[in-house]
């Protein structure tokens, strides 16, 4: 970003989006004890920027106000100012998102706050201008107004700041309000998405438009739990609607992390770590549930670009990559009609062209976005006399060509920390992939990533730690971090039955009750009891961008339970849903991760257990069968005949054996145990 070559305390800090920073001519501060020690003994207000190293906005603002020496000289002069990143410090950034929320009806990054110099705010925002434009308030003028208003009436803002923090813990409380979930809070939840569905471009409601993957994966539980086809359909067009828009990078692969139109054609093109696994996610579930080649495809395609880009040599995930390249949003991505035609010739160009979308015209600011919405891909291929394998052998043949000069550009900036949350995500998507496609290959990723983890992002005490960057790990681990690691662990059981994955999942599952579980008012909080306590102490259960830790640990307590047969742990899942039910009752849409949860809890279920040698011909064929369906609703033990390790965490399996020397399977549905079944097609009965 700046040039400058002196340098801010930002300088000795690990987050890349901190080190964007580090050579602004402002004071920056990391959040840290000096920086709070330092406003109360200068008695200055504090001016907390929060933003990530991809976000477009935050680039902004720096280049017009944070490398500005004007805006540096008063931010130096009259505050304290200090940088966070909110990937590294979701806690801070949970709470002042959740008060700017409250304060403004609304928010996003970069979010600006001003502060008391013991951290109560009283004012939000998130963009700023330097000066005042489009009705948005100036920078420079906000700035000036505090600094006369701290000085000649600090106690306005004081009790400002006091009002604020007693308006955010009354909202608080409402989140909190208890109540019963059931049948109805899953239909009320269905009939609210119906309401909003985009009919002809997928999606719920109005630009822009999110991704939500897991709004997809709840409507394909639904589906099957009620039988409704207009669930399925809902999640299949958004599904395909997405992947023919240019939210899809349709020349490298992978998607973006949304859509500023109801088409889906205009992405804001960062592209995030925790995007791709949660779609990669529904689309392994959709190709699970209707065999549709297409999303299997969809799914390999954006492993492949997980593999090319965001992989670190270890095997573990990188963040984000960044919309912006040499300056400017979406450089990197887009296309004009020239380049192509002098890429790939004009015959194969005006094929391309044709089929993408390309025209001299353009469809963003003048260049092209490659996309697929207008096409009918069949009718296409017949058009130019090409079966459907021959048109995507071709349509590859010529991505490669472009993809091949693409590379030649200024890549975006990729923030390359690793965070045990989202290679969680990732860990978990792979394992279902491996899972679904018989493809051992996933798994072996998946494991790879989770080696990392173990290895490099636990201390010496077990304790989880958030990020990893350039040889350093730091931060207590928050909710999500334990939550997302745990259910990519159990996705690895699932896929490899190795033990020592079920192990691990159980014993940082109980690790996070110990450190996260609230005894009074049950669920979950967002950070630990042994981490820094600050102004409020969050329970996160809205599903947004990403599930919540609280969602996603529902779900991982009762898969637990089921596996283990230790009733305690779903114990702790139903105090969950009736701690939250009160609130999600009221807008049962914002926790779709968690009516998923709930739909396992009280829905159908299979416990099942195969008994044999691990590589036995047999026994694979049994595995196989179980793994390739969607059956979210089961759960699968490996009692491998030649181990007895499994025996020790699990119990009761070793009343189950082999029958009459032979592989068998036991399967358990709905608190009832059939008699055990030898044979594939008897396995096959049992699963349908």
């Amino acid at each position: 970003m700046t040039t400058n070559s002196k340098s801010n305390r930002l300088v000795h800090e690990k987050s890349p989006y901190l080190l964007q920073h580090a050579h602004n001519p402002v004071n920056w501060f990391p959040w840290s004890d000096e920086a709070f020690e330092v406003a109360k003994r200068e008695n200055k207000p504090i001016f907390l920027s929060i933003g990530y190293s991809t976000c477009h906005w935050c680039h902004v603002m720096e280049r017009e106000s944070f490398e500005d020496e004007e805006v540096a000289e008063i931010l130096n002069r009259d505050f304290v100012s200090i940088k966070v990143d909110r990937e590294e410090r979701p806690d801070v950034d949970h709470i002042y998102m959740s008060i700017c929320q409250t304060m403004t009806g609304h928010g996003g990054w970069p979010l600006t706050i001003l502060m008391t110099p013991d951290q109560k705010p009283f004012f939000a925002g998130t963009y700023l201008p330097k000066e005042q434009k489009f009705g948005r308030v100036g920078l420079l003028e906000l700035l000036d107004k505090v600094e006369t208003r701290w000085k000649e009436q600090p106690e306005e803002l004081m009790e400002l700041s006091e009002q604020v923090l007693t308006e955010h813990e009354r909202q608080d409380m409402l989140a909190g309000y208890r109540g019963e979930l059931d049948e109805q809070s899953l239909n009320k939840a269905f009939h609210q998405y119906s309401h909003t569905f985009d009919k002809e471009y997928g999606g719920f409601g109005e630009a822009p438009k999110f991704p939500s993957p897991h709004i997809l994966s709840f409507l394909l539980r639904y589906a099957q739990h009620t039988g409704n086809q207009q669930a399925l359909e809902m999640a299949e067009k958004t599904l395909d609607a997405m992947y023919r828009g240019g939210i899809y990078d349709h020349v490298g692969m992978g998607f973006s992390r949304y859509s500023v139109d109801e088409k889906w054609l205009v992405p804001h093109f960062e592209k995030m770590l925790y995007d791709n696994a949660l779609l990669a996610i529904a689309y392994t579930e959709a190709w699970q549930v209707t065999g549709k080649e297409l999303y299997r495809q969809i799914t390999e395609q954006i492993f492949t670009y997980i593999a090319r880009e965001m992989t670190d040599a270890g095997g573990a995930f990188y963040s984000a990559e960044d919309a912006d390249s040499e300056g400017e949003e979406g450089r990197f991505y887009v296309w004009d009609d020239s380049e192509v035609r002098a890429v790939l010739g004009d015959e194969d160009a005006s094929f391309f062209n044709d089929l993408y979308g390309i025209t001299p015209y353009g469809n963003f600011e003048g260049h092209n976005i490659p996309n697929l919405i207008d096409i009918n891909l069949e009718a296409y291929g017949l058009k130019h006399d090409l079966t459907k394998q021959e048109l995507e052998d071709r349509v590859r043949e010529l991505r490669d060509k472009l993809f091949a000069a693409r590379e030649k550009r200024v890549h975006p900036h990729k923030d390359d920390k690793i965070l045990t949350s989202w290679n969680g995500l990732m860990i978990a998507a792979l394992a279902k992939a491996g899972q679904a496609f018989g493809d051992v290959t996933y798994a072996e990723r998946a494991q790879k990533a989770e080696s990392f983890l173990w290895s490099h992002l636990r201390r010496a005490d077990g304790r989880l730690l958030a990020r990893y960057r350039d040889g350093d790990a730091a931060y207590p681990g928050y909710l999500d971090d334990y939550a997302f690691y745990v259910w990519g662990l159990i996705e690895l059981y699932q896929a490899t039955f190795d033990v020592q994955y079920l192990q691990r999942a159980l014993t940082l599952n109980q690790n996070m009750i110990d450190l996260f579980w609230d005894e009074e008012h049950h669920g979950l909080f967002f950070y630990g009891k042994d981490s820094e306590q600050l102004i409020a102490k969050p329970k996160e259960i809205y599903d947004g961008a990403i599930p919540s830790g609280n969602s996603i640990a529902a779900h991982n307590l009762v898969r637990l339970a089921r596996l283990t047969g230790e009733a305690r742990l779903e114990d702790y899942a139903a105090k969950q849903f009736k701690a939250f039910g009160g609130m999600v009752s009221y807008d049962p849409p914002g926790y779709s991760a968690l009516l998923s949860s709930l739909l396992y809890a009280t829905g159908t279920t299979k416990e099942i257990v195969i008994v044999g040698q691990r590589d036995d011909p047999q026994m694979l064929q049994f595995i196989r069968a179980i793994q390739a369906g969607f059956r979210p609703n089961t759960v699968a033990i490996l009692k491998d005949e030649g181990q007895s390790a499994i025996a020790d965490i699990v119990p009761y399996i070793r009343d189950y054996t082999l029958v009459d020397g032979k592989p068998a399977v036991y399967v358990c549905e709905h608190f009832a145990c059939q008699a055990p079944v030898m044979t594939l097609d008897d396995l096959k009965a049992l699963l349908d």
